[in-house]
């Protein structure tokens, strides 16, 4: 089944900061690493966001932080969050100094550590003015284009998504993703793509679709009913780095891209291992790869015993051998990886 081209059309903000494909993968914390990052843009993402980072840690050069501040190539965009305007203008003109194309800014976050301990993220959707002046700060820092990413509101009596739209514009913002849900789903309930119409309708700015887009019909759909000039894919590409393609392949023909091939997968599979490795160490890396190997292994034979085995195994030698002895097989059989339901990619988050 295929389905009418969609108008997906490049995203020009500016500068090095043009979006050829507005298949964006969303800023993910413990995914979007600069190894998932090179590896997802080499396989056809638009644009991978930075984990989300702390604008304090930023400026106090925190080691961990700038590492997650590394860039993949351009367009690159870092992802800052934060409740003081100067902290965010200071970080921003850090991130630019190292190279950063995007500055996005984190109104989104729902976790409890960040919008009610920090006083950022989604909470700043409760505070228009403290809201205004953050934007109005990081904008004013730095000469490479600001983008915003915001959930429709902190709750459903306080759905102002539309209104933080405008003042997003007034401020000099030059792009806004909007996840259809508020601060209290977090990530429950269903993702509103309806309503991202009625803040695409509030503003001139390129408006990103968010939430739930786990199939390439759900990208059409979601394009359709918001009306949106992109769509930004989160737990979609868990185990599936080649999905943003996918995806920007069926908006602009109506044609399904395969699966790789099962060599291939297991090809990428490898180089994301061994990039992990090198970026983290052999200890760290060994474990921040391993919800990465489960993600890749679903809907393969035997991928619970695989998962099980791979969880207890302390070196990237082990873990290597794993990988050939549990992929050849199958690859030699003509194997293929069953698509993994929606129930399935929803559990993954």
């Amino acid at each position: 089944m295929s389905i009418s081209p969609t108008n997906l059309q490049p995203i020009d903000l500016g500068g090095r900061a043009r979006i050829a494909t507005p298949v964006i993968v969303a800023p993910m914390s413990g995914v979007t690493d600069l190894p998932f990052r090179r590896l997802a843009r080499k396989l056809g993402a638009g644009l991978v966001v930075s984990e989300m980072i702390a604008s304090w840690a930023m400026v106090r050069e925190n080691r961990n932080t700038m590492r997650m501040a590394e860039l993949d190539g351009s367009p690159s965009s870092i992802q800052l969050a934060g409740c003081d305007p100067a902290a965010m203008a200071e970080a921003a003109r850090i991130a630019v100094g190292r190279g950063a194309d995007i500055i996005d800014i984190n109104f989104g976050c729902p976790v409890k550590k960040v919008a009610i301990g920090q006083a950022a993220g989604s909470a700043l959707m409760r505070d228009e003015i403290a809201a205004s002046r953050i934007l109005t700060a990081t904008v004013e820092a730095v000469n490479v284009p600001v983008t915003l990413k915001m959930r429709m509101g902190w709750d459903h009596a306080n759905l102002n998504a539309p209104a933080l739209a405008r003042i997003a514009q007034s401020c000099g913002i030059r792009m806004i993703a909007v996840h259809g849900r508020t601060r209290q789903q977090f990530y429950t309930g269903v993702a509103d793509w309806d309503f991202i119409a009625s803040v695409k309708q509030a503003t001139d700015l390129p408006v990103i679709a968010n939430g739930d887009i786990l199939t390439e019909d759900d990208a059409a759909t979601a394009m359709r009913r918001s009306g949106a000039d992109g769509v930004m894919i989160g737990r979609g590409c868990y185990g599936r780095p080649w999905f943003p393609a996918q995806v920007a392949h069926y908006l602009r023909t109506g044609e399904r891209l395969p699966d790789p091939p099962l060599a291939a997968q297991k090809a990428i599979v490898l180089d994301h291992y061994r990039s992990v490795r090198e970026h983290f160490g052999e200890f760290g890396g060994v474990r921040l790869a391993r919800k990465h190997l489960a993600w890749y292994s679903r809907g393969l034979h035997g991928s619970a015993e695989f998962r099980a085995a791979m969880n207890r195994l302390p070196t990237s030698e082990e873990v290597l051998d794993l990988l050939d002895r549990f992929y050849d097989p199958l690859i030699e059989n003509g194997a293929s990886r069953v698509a993994p339901d929606r129930a399935i990619l929803a559990e993954a988050a």
